[in-house]
């Protein structure tokens, strides 16, 4: 029993080092096989592999735990209370706090601002590209919130969910055609960005235990969707940031 136990807690750390081992594989193929090169730093890249995996399961564990939970019991607690104005602003604040705080959407504008002031877009100051990077992540952060908002209401009304994606797809092809060329790569790397670590989770959560906790609701049918506007926004949001800015 023990034995089992202890084998259920590592369940996290056999699984992540599954999901590496494929990725290990092709680093090594191609760097022995067909580089012909000796990896670089082996005891660092082993370092930071083992850190990797342990953070890995680690992150998976807390969503199993926290992050889900916490989602699809707050959405619970909503749709019992029935406000539709609590739950809105709850949904853009979610979508809004977790697109700010998503570190690949930093990354990716800081080296926006960087390239831009290189491309002579802005000015090659250090306020002007903390300027362009936080009104781009701020953007993005607000795209994310509205969002979050339209896809609850699709949940609450029963909307079609291929319809409100085609449209919103209809409207990125129209901004690209007015949008600065500058802008538009970022603008479609942005609808990425915000679907990752730590947005993903909780946005899901919520429309899962939102379907749940409404009668008429499918939690596969109605449930799920949500990631969808928050990639699909940020896209138009971005290119009418560039459209007024640049």
């Amino acid at each position: 029993m023990n034995i089992r136990n202890l084998l259920s807690q590592l369940r996290p750390l056999f699984e992540a080092a599954r999901d590496l081992t494929p990725i290990i594989l092709v680093i090594l193929f191609f760097q022995e096989l067909v580089l012909k090169q000796p990896i670089p730093n082996m005891q660092e890249m082993l370092t930071g592999l083992v850190m990797v995996l342990l953070g890995l399961a680690l992150f998976v564990r807390g969503l199993e735990i926290g992050l889900f939970p916490l989602g699809e019991s707050m959405a619970f607690a909503f749709a019992k209370k029935g406000n539709v104005f609590w739950l809105l602003l709850f949904a853009f604040l979610l979508g809004f706090g977790t697109t700010v705080a998503e570190p690949a959407l930093i990354a990716v504008v800081g080296k926006a601002a960087e390239i831009a002031a290189q491309g002579g877009v802005i000015d090659a100051t250090a306020e002007a590209m903390d300027g362009y990077a936080n009104g781009l992540r701020m953007t993005v952060a607000l795209s994310v919130g509205i969002a979050i908002v339209l896809g609850v209401l699709r949940i609450l009304k029963g909307w079609p969910l291929h319809f409100c994606i085609i449209g919103g797809y209809f409207v990125v092809v129209i901004m690209t055609y007015f949008a600065p060329d500058e802008i538009i790569g970022i603008a479609y790397d942005s609808g990425g960005v915000t679907t990752s670590t730590i947005t993903v989770p909780l946005v899901t959560a919520l429309g899962v235990g939102l379907a749940s906790s409404i009668r008429g609701r499918n939690p596969m049918l109605d449930g799920f969707g949500l990631i969808a506007f928050a990639s699909l926004l940020p896209m138009i949001f971005v290119m009418l940031f560039g459209i007024l800015t640049v």
